[in-house]
């Protein structure tokens, strides 16, 4: 039966998701009207809002869900105060409100940015479905957060004796093998191409950490320690010349470390690590491999410590305090500028044409061009939630103008609800569906307000059917026009931050005493890199050479500090290593001076240090 729910695309997971977050999203309709709130749909609307298939992110969107309708709601209730001054003041204040949020939501991470975007099109949801009546808003306002405060509360009832765990568990043994068969690799580094493979592994484990963390305070500390531990392990793949093998009591080193992993044993494991990494009392290694198997030995000692206790997590390395992650602030600072003009655009076009229905449109707007900005590829999306508006639209017209006229009471209109929320619930189930699903309730539950007389036009509802649905269209005309965003955009974003930290690292004289922040930062921006190519063709090989480059010269940049600070560095010696910090500051201008200078430098260097140099100076043309 499971086999043949698969065939037919319905995951029995996602299934079971679908039919609760139905029954939870009626149950908190009906809720509402006995409540006596205006717009009992909205409780509807949150519960879709709020579900979660994870405890812990049940937890934790619930939270920021009412948390941002709180604050968004205070937003929209002075915005129509200020309309009663002037009514650009509503639209400018919207369109700031909108901007700032969608800008600031696009630094975040996880459910954190989810609630700073919905805070900004919470102020839309008040400002604008009641502007001819202003002297409601208090009302409008008190409703919505009361509404959205009950679809909070039953999905997370529901949800949560349904809900499961994150699966830490299988988490930790995808970490263990990673670390194995990158230490097998180290060992015996065949068949080729094996730092790419490993490097999108480990780039997949890291994105995956957030819904890891969601809900829990101790599994967040946890995950800080899992992180350093990737960001340990990244030296080994991004400094070790692939091909080269290591000499036999080294590799056989390793390869008990791999064997001490797959059964679990990480104290043995990270005991067999320092002893390659060559401390003092132990064996010996190449030298480029040294400090980054150290560091992978205390950074799994650090997360082996936070997995096994069940109680205060213990203090974390110096590495896990200072994750200064990737941001793009290319993309937030465009993301805000597109939503802000967009919202002040539009909104100056309906208050000058004074178009009815136009507020649904810029409702629908703001939260298009602000939500899913921070999806990697916008404009892709907007295609399949226009799909889902349409059928919502669709089933909201015939539910109002079939079905309706035939109840007597608000509550049957509610129960005549209840096969189109069905529907929405297998739109979501279903594999092909699932994101035209979300929209479908999302916007059918929009359109309806039980009410008994019903009122207005079919006209009326027709016509605000198409608002709603000119949303998704000028949001992906938007995402093309106005600062386009997709996939390949998205790593040149990466690739400039990149550059700009090189800069900053030549750039800065105190950058030896930020050492590990920087590390951190670029780590976490090489594992994004990579993310974004497994899905651009031809780009994942130029990604590790980007990779790879950017590690490289940082390094580099980082050495020509320490020889500056060094009273022992020959003068012909500090001299080149300024002109190279020099030569990094100006990379994006003339990058083939910045190679030849790190060229130069070289042979002043003995061993490992003229050995990076010379790496660095062919690496140049990755990164730049």
């Amino acid at each position: 039966m499971i086999a043949q729910s698969l065939r037919n695309g319905f995951d029995p997971g996602r299934l079971g998701f679908a039919l609760r977050t139905a029954f939870a999203c009626g149950l908190a309709l009906m809720l509402a009207w006995l409540m006596g709130l205006e717009h009992p749909q909205w409780a509807g609307m949150s519960v879709w809002a709020a579900s979660q298939p994870l405890r812990g992110q049940l937890l934790e969107k619930s939270f920021f869900r009412f948390a941002g309708t709180v604050c968004g709601s205070v937003v929209g209730v002075a915005l129509v105060m200020a309309l009663q001054i002037h009514p650009a003041l509503l639209v400018a204040g919207l369109a700031l409100w909108v901007g700032g949020c969608t800008w600031i939501g696009n630094l975040q991470r996880g459910l954190v940015a989810y609630g700073t975007v919905l805070a900004g099109y919470s102020a839309s949801m008040v400002a604008l479905l009641d502007t001819a009546h202003p002297d409601r808003v208090l009302h409008l306002g008190a409703d919505r957060m009361a509404t959205v405060l009950t679809g909070v509360v039953v999905a997370t009832l529901v949800g949560y004796f349904f809900a499961t765990r994150a699966n830490q568990a299988d988490l930790h043994d995808r970490i263990r093998i990673l670390l194995a068969d990158l230490l097998r690799h180290l060992a015996d580094p065949r068949p080729a191409g094996g730092d790419v493979l490993l490097l999108k592994r480990l780039a997949a484990i890291e994105e995956s950490l957030e819904s890891h963390a969601a809900g829990s305070l101790r599994s967040r500390r946890e995950i800080r320690a899992i992180r350093s531990l990737l960001m340990a392990a990244m030296p080994l793949l991004l400094c070790h010349d692939e091909g080269v093998a290591l000499d036999r009591a080294s590799a056989e080193l390793l390869n008990s470390a791999v064997r001490a992993l797959e059964s679990g044993h990480l104290d043995s494991a990270r005991e067999l690590l320092a002893q390659a990494a060559g401390v003092p009392g132990h064996g010996s290694l190449h030298q480029p491999l040294r400090q980054p198997l150290y560091a992978l030995a205390a950074a799994l000692g650090t997360w082996q410590a936070h997995a096994a206790s069940n109680a205060a997590s213990p203090a974390a390395p110096k590495e896990a305090s200072m994750q200064v992650l990737h941001r793009d602030w290319i993309g937030a600072r465009e993301a805000g500028l597109r939503a802000g003009f967009g919202m002040l655009l539009f909104g100056a076009i309906w208050q000058l044409s004074g178009w009815s229905a136009g507020a649904y449109m810029l409702l629908g707007l703001s939260v298009m061009i602000s939500l899913f900005s921070t999806f990697d590829s916008p404009a892709i999306m907007m295609r399949h939630v226009f799909t889902g508006q349409v059928l919502g639209v669709g089933a909201a017209l015939i539910c109002r103008w079939l079905f309706w006229p035939h109840a007597e009471t608000a509550w049957q209109q509610i129960l005549l609800l209840y096969p189109f929320i069905l529907v929405g619930a297998l739109l979501v189930a279903h594999r092909d569906t699932v994101v035209e699903g979300m929209d479908f309730n999302m916007v059918f539950l929009l359109m309806l307000q039980p009410h008994i007389p019903l009122a207005g036009s079919f006209q009326g509802s027709f016509t605000m059917g198409l608002a709603v649905l000119a949303a998704p269209l000028l949001a992906w005309a938007g995402y093309l026009l106005v600062f386009p965003i997709n996939l390949r955009r998205r790593q040149q974003h990466v690739l400039a931050m990149m550059r700009r930290d090189l800069i900053d690292i030549a750039n800065n004289p105190n950058a030896l005493a930020q050492r590990l922040l920087w590390q951190v930062r670029i780590h976490h921006r090489i594992l994004r890199l990579i993310r974004i190519s497994e899905h651009l063709a031809r780009a994942e090989t130029k990604a590790q050479a980007s990779s790879r480059a950017a590690y490289l010269l940082a390094q580099a940049a980082l050495r020509c500090h320490a020889l500056l600070h060094a009273p022992d560095t020959a003068p012909a010696t500090s001299r080149r290593a300024r002109l190279v910090l020099d030569r990094i500051v100006r990379i994006e201008a003339d990058p083939q001076r910045a190679a030849s200078a790190l060229r130069r430098l070289a042979p002043r260097l003995d061993g490992e240090d003229g050995r990076l140099m010379r790496q660095a100076a062919e690496g140049v043309a990755g990164i730049a």
